[in-house]
């Protein structure tokens, strides 16, 4: 991610698709918080997104949509319920994000079969590359 739009940009979808449930989840928070550190967001403005509207930007790059695609299904998994509003609203995420719904099916199919919903980032970017053949 290259700028602080872009950074709090991807970290509000993240926090948007968290609560879509109704509820965040401690999990579901730790993870956010987690993600903030990486993007250099501090505590104050990492607090102050959850009070902020969603507006979504179009991710230019494949890989870029597809890690952030990985970031909000780890946060379906996080706290251990599957919520049908989840499971709806990251397959219509996906398709607006332009991602392949059988490689974004078989991504999630993976992850409700793998330990801690992780599984192999090679193996996340394959299945996508075997859609374009």
């Amino acid at each position: 991610m290259n700028t602080e739009t872009e950074k709090r940009s991807l970290l509000l979808e993240m926090i948007a698709f968290s609560t879509v449930d109704g509820h965040l989840h401690k999990r579901e928070y730790d993870f956010l918080w987690l993600v903030a550190q990486e993007l250099s967001i501090d505590l104050d403005e990492f607090h102050d997104l959850f009070h902020q509207e969603n507006t979504t930007s179009i991710i230019k790059s494949e890989f870029q949509r597809i890690q952030q695609f990985y970031r909000l299904a780890l946060i379906m998994y996080c706290d251990g319920i599957l919520h049908e509003k989840e499971a709806k609203a990251i397959q219509q995420i996906a398709i607006e994000m332009g991602l392949n719904p059988n490689a974004t099916k078989r991504v999630l199919d993976l992850m409700k079969n793998a330990p801690n919903a992780i599984i192999d980032p090679n193996l996340l970017l394959r299945v996508f590359q075997e859609q374009h053949n």
